[in-house]
């Protein structure tokens, strides 16, 4: 068996630079670290670098790669600077991957046309954003159990806040003041509404917006990547969302502090109220506010229509499983697995990630309202209310948690358990919510497209024996994939 052929150290170079821009485009998009680890390796494999290694954490990429036990390896890595969900990239990104694995595009090819997918804009205008965040909250109002009026000053104020919290991130303001700013808008707008003496609930007004400024943290990518074995980055990013609904509680609470100052009389607000509401209602707040999620992070418009559908659906299953009294997190693990199951078949026939439809789908059922009134107890003091708060605190954990477990255990069950999914990014990944579950080993001539190598000869061989020793191993190798 002749030995195995490495790329030249300057092929090697950009190889694992391709795939470190890719891994890093990726996890700020809100993919995994299960599924950035896989598709990275998945292209090194596809370029000859099979025998490459990646680290993940949450705010660094690292690949090395070793010739031999003899050589110094080769190191690079990667910041992740910034950390936005962006399903519009996210999309871009699967296909390049999915055409280099494919053997259309090289490793020059797939590089150019990396570069031109971080410099291209956007498709929608930023000002569409901030009202696709506006309908969100509006149908999170209606939810709820809010009437228009509720949805109607609930898009206003979160309009508001995406406009403000623009601007703080244009000065690089770290997000815990994103936050609080949000947080203290979506509290004012409330309190002008009861000076006006609107009749309204403004509980619900606010509990609204905390929803929509709860949407944007990574819950799901956080649970995902405890349950496939990337604790270090699961305790980053959970720890990333309790900092950010730290600063909503701050924001909220200060709003009403300085309603107090300025002496306007208000209602009882209680932040994370829900009133009750027909089941019809909610599945239509629910289709509305996962399609306005979907659309506000740069999702195609192909998907806001199934996202919608597929929201409203888990949410009627969820509510009648509730009602039922099967329990509140058995119910939304119930629901997440027909997300889990029902986004993979969509997000195939369309073409994207399965991330984006389970994503945007389970957005509404997201504990975000207990987790703030958790927090928002604990920092009263009182020894009630840091009972209550724990109580809550562990009810939003095991809900978050059945709902990333539904979700991922739908994946299982929906991917197709084929002999040559289990190589090594199958195992590392699972089921894969971001990249191929498997990239065929193309010949390097093809994937390095205009680039050349000189490759080494043993002594006495000729290059006609070489090329038929290598098809005769190319024929092995598929022989033994296609018979497992």
């Amino acid at each position: 068996m002749a030995p195995h052929v490495h790329p030249p150290t300057s092929e090697l170079t950009q190889i694992l630079d391709f795939c470190l821009r890719v891994g890093e485009l990726l996890l700020s998009s809100g993919a995994g670290a299960a599924d950035v680890t896989a598709t990275m390796l998945s292209l090194a494999r596809t370029f000859e670098a099979g025998d490459a290694e990646v680290d993940i954490t949450f705010t660094s990429l690292t690949m090395s790669y070793q010739t031999s036990p003899d050589e110094v390896p080769l190191f690079a890595t990667r910041q992740v600077r910034r950390r936005v969900i962006d399903y519009q990239d996210l999309t871009r990104v699967d296909h390049l991957v999915r055409d280099v694995g494919r053997g259309e595009l090289g490793l020059a090819e797939g590089r150019a046309e990396l570069r031109r997918i971080v410099s291209t804009g956007h498709d929608r205008p930023r000002w569409a954003v901030t009202a696709g965040w506006g309908v969100m909250s509006g149908g999170i109002g209606v939810m709820l159990g809010g009437d228009w009026m509720v949805a109607l000053l609930a898009a206003l104020s979160a309009a508001l806040i995406d406009r403000l919290q623009l601007r703080i991130a244009r000065r690089r303001i770290p997000t815990f003041y994103e936050q609080v700013a949000g947080g203290g808008v979506a509290t004012l707008v409330a309190v002008g509404a009861a000076a006006l003496a609107i009749d309204i609930d403004v509980s619900l007004v606010v509990t609204a917006n905390i929803v929509m400024l709860l949407a944007g943290i990574g819950f799901m990518g956080a649970l995902q990547d405890a349950l496939t074995g990337f604790y270090i980055t699961a305790g980053a990013r959970l720890t990333e969302a309790l900092l950010s609904t730290a600063g909503i509680i701050a924001g909220v609470s200060g709003g009403l502090s300085l309603a107090f100052a300025v002496g306007i009389e208000l209602p009882d607000v209680e932040p994370g109220q829900v009133s009750l509401q027909s089941v019809g209602l909610m599945a239509t707040g629910a289709a509305v506010a996962a399609a306005a999620f979907a659309f506000a992070s740069y999702s195609p418009k192909r998907m806001l229509i199934p996202v919608a559908l597929t929201s409203g659906i888990a949410i009627v299953i969820f509510r009648s499983l509730e009602s039922a009294e099967l329990g509140r997190s058995w119910s939304v693990a119930l629901a997440a697995l027909f997300v889990g199951l029902v986004g993979y078949a969509v997000a195939a026939r369309l073409r994207v990630p399965p991330l984006i439809v389970v994503v945007s789908a389970v957005v509404p059922m997201l504990p975000g309202v207990s987790i703030y009134r958790g927090l928002a107890l604990l920092s009263e003091g009182s020894r009630r209310d840091t009972a209550e708060g724990l109580v809550a605190l562990i009810t939003a954990a095991s809900v978050a948690l059945a709902l990333a477990a539904g979700v991922i255990l739908g994946e299982y069950l929906a991917q197709p358990l084929a002999r040559s999914s289990r190589r090594v990014e199958s195992r590392l990944a699972g089921p894969r919510l971001v990249g191929p579950l498997h990239l065929p080993r193309r010949q390097r001539r093809r994937n390095t497209s205009n680039q050349t190598s000189e490759i080494e000869l043993p002594k006495g061989a000729s290059p006609a024996s070489t090329a038929s020793s290598t098809q005769a191993q190319d024929r092995s190798a598929n022989d033994t994939t296609s018979g497992g």
